[in-house]
């Protein structure tokens, strides 16, 4: 078997990500083209379990990269922590951002009519977060390639902009300033 060229190498990635979203604007059509006002508080629980589980992820993933730096490319923990940050990103984190973003979305359409100073900045930072996502996903295809530039330091301080947009977000939603 040969080995992936480089561009081969970057088309992977491009199509998973273009499959996810394909797969969540199909689940956020489905949602809103099926009248699920009876499932209101069942769709909320889930928009909740959904985000609990990213920001669960979210939070644990800059921690492996402050780990894996300290080992040595190409070692066995080397190997090892590639694995846990692939499985992770694949299995928990990518679904849940995808099951928080349809869900959140039609919550905000039944619940709010996308109204509202507060949920209009809730949306923006939940991008900013998205944004974090997509960061931590290069990253974790950057060490899987052996090629991370950044030192330890530079990934504890990355583990704190989740955490800053989790309470920003978690505010606007409970105390709804404005």
């Amino acid at each position: 078997m040969s080995e992936p060229t480089k561009s081969s190498a970057k088309v992977a990635p491009l199509s998973r990500a273009v499959v996810a979203l394909v797969v969540l604007a199909l689940a956020v059509l489905a949602l809103f083209s099926v009248d699920l006002s009876a499932y209101y508080l069942w769709i909320k629980a889930f928009h909740v379990i959904a985000v609990i589980s990213w920001m669960a992820g979210m939070l644990y993933l800059p921690r492996l990269f402050v780990y894996h730096c300290d080992a040595a490319p190409g070692s066995a923990q080397s190997e090892t922590f590639k694995v846990m940050e692939r499985r992770l990103l694949r299995a928990i984190i990518n679904p849940a951002m995808m099951a928080s973003w349809a869900l959140g979305l039609w919550l905000a359409w039944q619940g709010f009519g996308f109204s509202g100073g507060w949920l209009h900045a809730k949306i923006a930072l939940v991008l900013a977060m998205s944004g974090a996502h997509g960061y931590f996903s290069a990253a974790v295809r950057r060490f899987a390639e052996d090629r991370n530039q950044r030192p330890a330091r530079f990934w504890r301080l990355m583990n704190e902009v989740p955490t800053v947009l989790m309470i920003a977000i978690v505010i606007l939603v409970i105390v709804k300033p404005f």
